[in-house]
């Protein structure tokens, strides 16, 4: 039996910008993104805390540090800049390994600085 189980968890993003005329994703610090170890083009959920919205896209690498995320395409019709998301990426994992999982959780600040951290 295998499990759906949370990989990785990016709380409390704050939406830098939106662009509409991009070919869609989620434009994410490169080092928020291997602190929680979401790869590159890796499908993420996200729960739009200011509207509700969730909807599925794929993360892309931006410059690191810099604490720019920027929802693109399609995305950019269901946040603007200052929405607070959850960032959630999911593992299928074997129900004997699921006994002991832990995801990687991360909260940010306002300026997208990591605030707190588990196992991340």
């Amino acid at each position: 039996m295998h499990c759906h189980l949370l990989k990785a968890k990016i709380h409390r993003a704050r939406v830098t910008a939106a662009n509409l005329n991009y070919e869609g994703s989620l434009t994410l610090p490169l080092d928020l993104m291997e602190r929680v170890g979401l790869l590159p083009y890796e499908r993420v959920l996200c729960g739009n805390m200011a509207n509700g919205a969730r909807f599925e896209t794929y993360a892309i690498p931006g410059e690191a540090g810099s604490g720019q995320i920027v929802l693109n395409g399609a995305v950019a019709r269901l946040g603007q800049p200052g929405d607070l998301l959850t960032i959630m990426a999911f593992a299928v994992v074997d129900a004997a390994e699921a006994a002991g999982w832990q995801p990687r959780v991360i909260v940010l600040d306002e300026q997208n600085r990591v605030l707190n951290a588990r196992n991340a």
